[in-house]
């Protein structure tokens, strides 16, 4: 018995997912920083858990996804591991993003132009915003990360999955684990290229899901990273 099934875990789409970060952010002043945080430590602590790295290659996008990467980046690299970073697009990060680049920056941790093998690869490129199949550099590295030896971690979904539909893109990440934030999404249930897939606390409220018609039992008493599958 998989904890989706001890838990009758719901499983939300990518439209209910952003209503999840809105009313974090607008009703709850819980900032995007804090839960990139939260996210970020997560996978940090799961990659050295799951897979003992003593390297990690972190690709990184400029959204919210790649700024839960970066997090994840300094805490790995505080706890022994040599990370370098690779951005998908360094010239256009948002904001927060952008400041999770500047610590990594002044820590001394390599920001590459084009990442080289590393025991653990990370993918933090697109996480469910994605609209349409990646490409350009984002399809280049979705290409050099299936093409290594090392296992993939994703961060929220694979990159190139669509976490309402499940259908993978022609070129998309294979992980060998995904770490979902806040609830499973719907697409990430039944798709092959998610691995072992492990849910992450972001500190939502339960009020948020109950305003959304959603009930759940407590899931991270224990522990802020729970194993749902397989």
């Amino acid at each position: 018995m998989t904890a989706l099934d001890r838990f009758n875990l719901p499983a939300l789409s990518g439209a209910q997912m952003r209503e999840v970060d809105r009313a974090m952010i607008e009703d709850l002043h819980i900032e995007l920083t804090q839960m990139m945080e939260n996210a970020g430590r997560s996978l940090a602590e799961l990659a050295i858990t799951r897979f003992s790295p003593r390297s990690v290659t972190v690709l990184a996008g400029p959204g919210g996804n790649g700024g839960g990467g970066m997090v994840a980046a300094r805490h790995l690299a505080n706890r022994g591991c040599a990370v370098q970073v690779v951005l998908s697009d360094p010239d256009n990060l948002a904001p927060i993003p952008a400041h999770q680049a500047d610590i990594l920056c002044r820590m001394g941790v390599a920001i590459a132009e084009w990442p080289a093998p590393a025991q653990l690869v990370v993918d933090a490129l697109i996480g469910y915003s994605l609209h349409g199949s990646p490409e350009g550099r984002v399809a280049e590295l979705i290409e050099w990360a299936n093409g290594q030896p090392s296992p993939i971690l994703a961060l929220d979904t694979p990159t190139g999955l669509d976490v309402t539909t499940g259908i993978a893109a022609a070129l998309s990440i294979v992980a060998a684990a995904t770490l979902t934030l806040a609830l499973p999404k719907v697409g990430l249930l039944e798709a092959p290229t998610v691995g072992d897939l492990y849910l992450a606390d972001i500190s939502v409220p339960a009020s948020v899901y109950r305003r959304m018609g959603i009930l759940l039992p407590q899931l991270f008493r224990d522990s802020a990273v729970i194993r749902l599958g397989p």
